[in-house]
């Protein structure tokens, strides 16, 4: 079934984001209009004079105009005091400027707002997306929607439309007065107009698919970049800097070949504006000076057509650059219904939050990942009774992790797959933000934000005093180390934790779990990076300090899980074994010949490849 768009056009989403923006806007384009009208009207005074007073032709007024006039002492009065229209000049001038400061205040303003509320509704929109949306689109790929295509969007709202908007008066005022003065001159101007904008339109597909190629290839561009700088170490560490550069200028090049196409037609669009714009200006002399020697056309009115000739110059050429540019911004806005039609993460109706400090259960629960071979977990029950300490043992894609995901919301079993529940409670009847408050999860390469350590490790209390986040970084085994930094826990981290070892940045985050003291606590494969004496404090010290919590221990070292009250072993997402360590220990199944072979010192390393190989072991072994 196919999800209703909260935006099913462009223009509603437009609208949307124009909210607490449009009221300037409007003050904008009213003083645009302004603009316009007074720019009409020094023509028509240079006209008048060189007409009626350095001429001798009588001079028709309108009524308001007229009173003015003749309160100036009429034609003779301004030919003998000949700064009054020169003043006239500058007053309208002045007061045409003043408008103009207005539209373009009242104009940036609103494109100020319009772009803040773009960027406030889309951080917010992508906050709530789903974990498989985000798996499905790259981050560089979303930046740049979130920035260039935003750019895109306000420059075509805020400079193109508001000048769309003012050419449109400018034409039809410039046209009307040109016809007043004379209509046959006006039609030599008048007809190059549809023809710019006949070619605008063709150009308008031709650009707008030029774009979208460009737009798409920076975002891919943008994701090669943020990938190498997140990476940096790895890329360095594994000599890959000349297969990376590489990489980046193929893609470039890609990039700069789509721009130099887009580049090349726009060229040719405005090198043809320029031959339109010079066949209008010719008309216009060639039809004015015929008429004028025909004497249908005085030289006043000669230079007032020519005025509003050259005024309108410009305000077409634009009219037909805005056509071209909105299949620019067209594109952009496409992209950005795409991001905000996007289904986020919502509740059930009147969702729960009941007490987490209950006995969770996993019924029948079945699922697997989108176009996967698989199932990742198949038909698992399970119950961890609440305060307990469940450890989970597995080698590489049997399903730990996925487990943890499901039991946190950050992907939902579908119906019919079975059911999680927490003191009997569905977790899909629980508030979503109640849940993951509520759930402490430390993953096996945390994330850091670019603050200070005290801040990362306070990061989801409640404005932590130092010595509640010292008590919680002495408990996760970090405080020692923060001590030998030059600026203690003011030691600001780089992006994603990158100045800190991997084992720093795993003791940062399970202080940050231990300040929180969730009721449920998980650790997925947590304490990897740190050696083995490091791993029986840390232990010991979860196991001091969690109080009534439930704690899940995901590990491929057994030492780290063999004291928890309930083990597991998966295996393909089935629990193969499960029991307490020695138990298990007594069955001599795969859980024993795997604490064999670490014990005995074959694979003594604390990673995945490591427990792998152990499986294999115990494969071989078995079908022996």
């Amino acid at each position: 079934m196919q999800t209703k768009q909260k935006y099913p056009s462009k223009i509603n989403l437009i609208l949307h984001f124009l909210s607490g923006s449009k009221r300037y806007f409007v003050l904008g384009m009213l003083f645009a209009g302004l603009v316009s009208l007074l720019d009409m009207v020094n023509p028509k005074i240079i006209s008048f004079t060189v007409d009626s007073v350095i001429g001798t032709k009588p001079a028709v007024f309108p009524a308001g105009v007229s009173g003015i006039v003749s309160a100036g002492g009429g034609v003779e009065g301004l030919r003998n005091r000949p700064v009054i229209l020169a003043a006239a000049v500058l007053g309208v001038g002045l007061v045409a400027a003043i408008c103009r400061y207005i539209f373009r205040t009242m104009n940036a303003r609103g494109a100020e707002t319009f772009v803040q509320k773009m960027r406030d509704d889309l951080f917010a929109h992508i906050m709530y997306l789903p974990d498989t949306w985000h798996g499905e689109n790259s981050t560089g790929d979303i930046i740049q929607r979130c920035t260039s295509d935003v750019q895109t969007i306000k420059r075509f709202v805020s400079e193109q439309l508001s000048q769309l908007f003012r050419t449109i008066i400018l034409i039809a005022l410039s046209l009307f007065f040109m016809g007043r003065i004379h209509f046959r001159v006006m039609l030599g101007s008048a007809v190059m107009i549809p023809v710019i904008v006949g070619y605008s339109l063709v150009f308008h597909y031709k650009i707008g698919s030029a774009f979208e190629k460009v737009d798409v290839e920076e975002g891919v561009l943008s994701s090669i970049v943020q990938e190498n700088l997140t990476g940096v170490r790895v890329v360095r560490a594994f000599g890959r800097e000349d297969y990376e550069r590489t990489r980046f200028e193929k893609q470039n090049n890609y990039y700069t070949g789509f721009w130099i196409r887009l580049m090349t037609i726009s060229s040719m669009f405005w090198s043809v504006a320029d031959i339109l714009t010079g066949l209008q200006v010719l008309f216009i002399v060639l039809f004015g000076s015929v008429a004028c020697i025909h004497g249908t056309l005085t030289v006043g009115d000669f230079i007032a057509m020519t005025s509003y000739n050259m005024m309108l110059i410009w305000p077409v050429r634009q009219l037909g650059r805005v056509i071209s540019e909105m299949s620019k911004a067209g594109i952009s806005i496409e992209r950005l219904r795409y991001i905000m039609n996007s289904e986020p993460e919502t509740d059930r109706e009147n969702p729960q939050r009941p007490p987490m400090d209950r006995d969770i259960a996993f019924e029948d629960v079945s699922f697997s990942y989108e176009n996967a071979s698989g199932p990742a977990i198949r038909n698992l029950t399970l119950t961890i009774p609440a305060g307990s300490t469940l450890g989970i043992l597995g080698g590489t894609g049997s399903g730990k992790s996925t487990l943890m995901y499901l039991l946190d919301r950050l992907y939902d079993t579908a119906p019919g797959n079975g059911r999680i529940t927490i003191g009997g409670v569905d977790i899909s009847d629980i508030d979503r933000q109640y849940l993951h408050k509520n759930i402490g999860m430390v993953l096996q390469e945390p994330f850091l934000f670019s603050r200070t350590l005290a801040e990362n490790i306070g990061i989801a209390g409640n404005e932590p005093d130092i010595e509640a986040i010292r008590h919680a970084a002495k408990l996760a085994g970090i405080d020692d180390t923060i001590e030998s930094f030059t600026a203690g826990y003011d030691t600001f981290v780089g992006e994603r934790g990158v100045t800190l070892s991997g084992g720093q940045k795993q003791r940062t985050a399970i202080a940050q779990m231990l300040l929180r003291k969730p009721p449920i606590m998980v650790f997925d494969d947590s304490l990897s990076a740190v050696d083995a004496e490091t791993d029986m404090k840390i232990r010991r010290a979860i196991r001091e300090n969690t109080g009534s919590s439930t704690v899940i221990l995901i590990a491929h070292r057994i030492t780290t899980i063999m004291n928890a009250d309930h083990i597991i072993v998966l295996d393909q997402g089935r629990i193969r074994e499960q029991g307490t360590h020695e138990e298990l220990l007594e069955r001599g199944g795969l859980y024993r010949r795997i604490y064999e072979l670490q014990t005995a010192g074959i694979d003594v390393e604390d990673d995945a490849e490591a427990v792998d190989r152990d499986y294999r072991t115990v494969e071989i072994d078995e079908k022996n």
